[in-house]
């Protein structure tokens, strides 16, 4: 061999090296920015009930503001990626909304009216539906050419929620309601500051296919079933992110042991995550839904009927796997594998939107006028357990063959 093409085959060797540690370098900070990401729901969605409950606001209204804010949800995530579609900047996007989720969520500490905090709060998820989207995409992206999964990135986002969790939790017992909004503070700014360091994968200019309205995918029986079936999922959802809590507290639960609960449903995600793309293989997109949904609606049925009970809340956190975990990672699958690669971002926008915007905010308001402080909560999860069997039949009226083939057309 000439010293020209050892020097060019040593060049290619070292190119090689430095593509695979950058790739590495890469996807742990994708893991970071799910720890941080989903940390910060660990510490906002299980207590900001709590925290609204010192602010000395009734459940009605805890149930009215958890849907005012939650509506933010469905306007924002096709506003941002559109923007992230069309000018291929997904990674810019994501960077603008956490910085402003940062500033606008700060202000919080300064309002206590029922209409100020409803400002704060819908502001903060107006930008905060600007991240996830995006992270979805970029990380469907980098783990594309690489022997890493999704799930294994994404599992990640359900260590931080169980960490936060506990640890937000045990500060519960020690410090004042107010605790969740100082940490989840905290979480968003280190949140921000992991994005300034994720690198997105090199893309291709727009598609021309990008052109049009990501509704006449929508539309289409596949996805139209799925996305009802996911809409329904998250309304019976509202119970459980509403008022768990609080309905630990009333049953005598400390703030550690509740936190604890909340922490073992997600780390059951852990697990989930990790064989989430061979259960996909080998059972395919309409029956990991269907069952998931199903036992979703049994696990609320139980938390109504039988929470008093230690072991039924734990074997029902465990449900959690499979109500998030499993119908999360099937879902971020269909989208994927379902429309076009111009489409993916609006594609989650859409299903976040109409599943976590329009069914969660319906859900929280629902759930916070049936409470009634606690003394209707059997009530309450039995409404939810029926909308969950709603959703889960509902994923009837398309075949499994016609799910498991579906490719927008």
């Amino acid at each position: 061999m000439s010293h020209n093409g050892l020097k060019n085959t040593e060049s290619a060797g070292a190119n090689t090296v430095n593509s695979a540690a950058s790739s590495k370098t890469a996807l742990f900070i994708l893991a970071i920015t799910y720890w941080l990401y989903f940390g910060q729901l660990g510490v906002l969605v299980p207590y900001l009930g709590i925290f609204l409950d010192g602010r000395g606001f009734s459940s009605a209204e805890i149930g009215e503001l958890f849907a005012v804010i939650t509506l933010a949800r469905i306007l924002g995530p096709g506003l941002w990626a559109g923007v992230a579609d069309k000018t291929g900047n997904a990674i810019g996007v994501m960077r603008l909304g956490c910085f402003l989720t940062v500033l606008t969520f700060s202000s919080v500490l300064y309002f206590t009216s029922f209409w100020g905090l409803t400002l704060a709060f819908g502001l903060m998820m107006m930008f905060w539906t600007a991240v996830l989207p995006q992270l979805e995409v970029i990380t469907m992206n980098s783990v594309a050419n690489t022997n890493t999964t999704y799930g294994q990135i994404r599992l990640w986002g359900s260590v931080g929620f169980i960490c936060l969790t506990v640890g937000v939790g045990k500060a519960l017992d020690i410090f004042s309601t107010d605790t969740p909004v100082h940490a989840s503070i905290f979480v968003l700014a280190l949140l921000f500051i992991s994005t300034l360091f994720i690198r997105a994968p090199k893309e291709s200019a727009p598609e021309s296919s990008a052109v049009g309205s990501i509704w006449k995918f929508a539309k289409q029986k596949p996805f139209a079933v799925f996305i009802f079936a996911s809409a329904c999922l998250q309304i019976s959802f509202g119970a459980y992110y509403g008022f768990f809590a609080l309905y630990m507290r009333d049953l005598e639960y400390s703030g550690q042991e509740t936190g604890i609960f909340i922490a073992l449903g997600v780390l059951a995600e852990v697990g989930i995550f990790l064989i989430a793309r061979r259960l996909i293989s080998q059972f395919g997109v309409w029956s990991l839904l269907f069952v998931s949904i199903a036992l979703t609606g049994l696990r609320w049925y139980v938390m109504a009927a039988f929470a008093d009970f230690f072991m039924v809340i734990v074997l029902s956190q465990l449900i959690h796997a499979l109500s998030f975990g499993l119908t999360h990672a099937v879902s971020v699958h269909f989208i994927h594998q379902f429309l076009p690669k111009a489409y993916h971002s609006r594609g989650q926008a859409v299903y976040i939107s109409v599943a976590f915007g329009l069914g969660g905010a319906f859900g929280n308001y629902m759930a916070g006028q049936q409470w009634q402080q606690g003394t209707n909560a059997h009530e309450t999860f039995v409404t939810a357990a029926v909308f969950a069997a709603i959703g889960a039949l509902s994923l009837l009226i398309c075949s499994r063959k016609e799910m498991e083939s579906a490719k927008a057309a």
